[in-house]
């Protein structure tokens, strides 16, 4: 069991605790396609995610791949997220 999870953070979020609840689906969906690809160390490599009034920021360990990326973007797309293309990386 992995027990490392990324901080979950967001703007408004004391306001908004919808926010939070929304990171925590799209991280979850994230993960499942990673796990689907065979991806094992995916989940080490990411440190936290923020809403930030819609747009999800990524922050990592280690810098992603693109398939990484699209991950997030693909799960931030869908009805599980924002349902908008806003995603950014940091590393």
């Amino acid at each position: 069991m992995f027990l490392d999870h990324p901080t979950l953070t967001a703007t408004n979020s004391f306001t908004e605790p919808d926010r939070l609840e929304r990171l925590t689906r799209v991280y979850g969906y994230v993960v499942a396609l990673a796990d689907m690809a065979g991806k094992q160390a995916f989940i080490e490599k990411v440190s936290q995610l923020h809403d930030h009034k819609g747009t999800l920021i990524v922050f990592w360990h280690d810098a992603p791949t693109e398939d990484e990326k699209a991950y997030f973007a693909q799960a931030w797309a869908s009805k599980m997220g924002d349902g908008s293309t806003n995603v950014e990386h940091e590393v």
